[in-house]
């Protein structure tokens, strides 16, 4: 119900927005920062006709230089949406491929370089966590989604995947754990009523402080991180 709320709210503008992103998917060239833009403003265009309110806290964490990683908790579809429109830095995504072919967010992934990691194949996955590790040493910023699938407890997390965090490690970037506060909510309810969405920026992890850990062992660290913010900051809903 929401999605269409969204999309009857929008009509007029919905086929030029689909364009304009769709015309940057055909123009990529690793230049993400020009898709990025048009998938902020499509996500606050959902946003403002959603009846939701996005609260955000922590933008100041974000690194000031390029090449670094977010890692917040996975709820569902609308968690890219709230990074598009907060985040001070373009970045690109690892979704897995069952979500890449989504309407929308399949032309968002194609105009920002984003890549599809497929969970079954280890192979496959290892080339993804490579190439994202290349690309962050090189000054682009990616979210990666640690639990390697959304969580459909609420705000309740997953365990971390110790894996999801060798890109960081190859790196030797930022992590920046994020907390998302009831970005289920949007999507899962059959409901068009007032919701408000929490995402919190935390101060980063810098290698210095995690080049001696297991890859598990800084899953679980950055999981406690924000499973202790969660809690602090609780729900408005």
């Amino acid at each position: 119900m929401r999605i269409a709320l969204m999309v009857i709210r929008k009509i007029l503008i919905v086929p030029y927005i689909f364009f304009r992103l769709w015309l940057e998917s055909k123009r990529y060239n690793g230049d993400y920062t020009k898709g990025f833009e048009r998938a902020k403003i499509i996500a606050r265009h959902g946003i403002a006709a959603g009846n939701i309110t996005l609260e955000v806290y922590g933008q100041e964490n974000v690194p000031k230089e390029d090449g670094f990683i977010y890692y917040p908790n996975h709820q569902g579809l609308f968690d890219v949406l709230t990074f598009y429109v907060s985040s001070p830095k373009p970045f690109a995504v690892v979704i897995k491929k069952e979500a890449k072919d989504i309407i929308l967010l399949k032309q968002a992934l194609e105009a920002t370089g984003s890549l599809a990691m497929d969970r079954e194949d280890i192979r496959q996955s290892m080339q993804v966590i490579n190439q994202v590790a290349k690309e962050v040493k090189e000054g682009r910023n990616y979210i990666i989604f640690a639990e390697g699938t959304r969580s459909r407890n609420g705000n309740k997390l997953l365990d971390f995947k110790g894996g999801s965090f060798k890109a960081a490690q190859k790196a030797k970037c930022p992590i920046v754990p994020c907390a998302l506060i009831d970005s289920f909510v949007p999507f899962d309810e059959n409901s068009i009523r007032k919701v408000v969405v929490k995402l919190i920026y935390l101060p980063p992890m810098l290698y210095k402080e995690y080049k001696d850990m297991k890859s598990n062992e800084i899953a679980e660290e950055v999981k406690r991180r924000i499973e202790e913010t969660i809690e602090k900051y609780g729900s408005s809903n």
